[in-house]
């Protein structure tokens, strides 16, 4: 993985007393791996506020090999990923939802699972929510698997834990000494 400058991120302020009862922290990855990948993990963040998610940290960008359902696949068109911490008031399934609506409005087109696209964002946790729905499970099934989520998470976040999973540094230090999926 290669680091790229962490992007200006400048939420906006906000005091203890305006997080309600109700806003839970999340943890996304994002990847883009065709077009202008920069400029559309710099717009998919600045969207993400418009959509009720209070982004408070941004992991560096980094560069990754693509991973296809056979393993990496150094012959496609790599990755840039980051990682985004946030708070929102939305619940897991309309959080969902707006994801898929800024992933379709920044360009992704949904034809070939775990195909190239333009923007992909995935909901690695849900405050220690656990989730198992058809189409939506938290945390992220494959996220222990993938340095280029666990990598950027702990940099923003060094006490980080995946829940069922463990602490992230030492999944990701498993990951890196066996040598696992990039």
């Amino acid at each position: 993985m290669s680091p790229i400058p962490k992007p200006p991120i400048h939420p906006p302020v906000r005091r203890s007393s305006e997080l309600g009862a109700r806003d839970a922290s999340v943890v996304l990855a994002l990847g883009s791996n065709l077009g202008d990948r920069d400029a559309t993990l710099r717009a998919a963040l600045r969207q993400l506020e418009a959509a009720g998610i209070w982004v408070r940290a941004v992991s560096t960008f980094v560069e990754s090999v693509a991973v296809k359902p056979g393993g990496p696949d150094p012959s496609a068109p790599g990755y840039l990923n980051a990682v985004a911490l946030g708070t929102t008031d939305l619940s897991a399934r309309d959080l969902l939802a707006a994801i898929h609506t800024i992933e379709h409005d920044l360009g992704r087109v949904r034809t070939e699972h775990w195909g190239d696209r333009t923007l992909d964002i995935d909901i690695i946790t849900y405050g220690s929510r656990i989730v198992n729905e058809p189409d939506l499970v938290i945390p992220h099934p494959r996220a222990a698997e993938r340095d280029f989520v666990l990598g950027p998470w702990l940099e923003v976040e060094p006490d980080a834990e995946l829940p069922g999973r463990g602490r992230v540094d030492a999944l990701l230090s498993s990951l890196r000494d066996a040598g696992g999926p990039a």
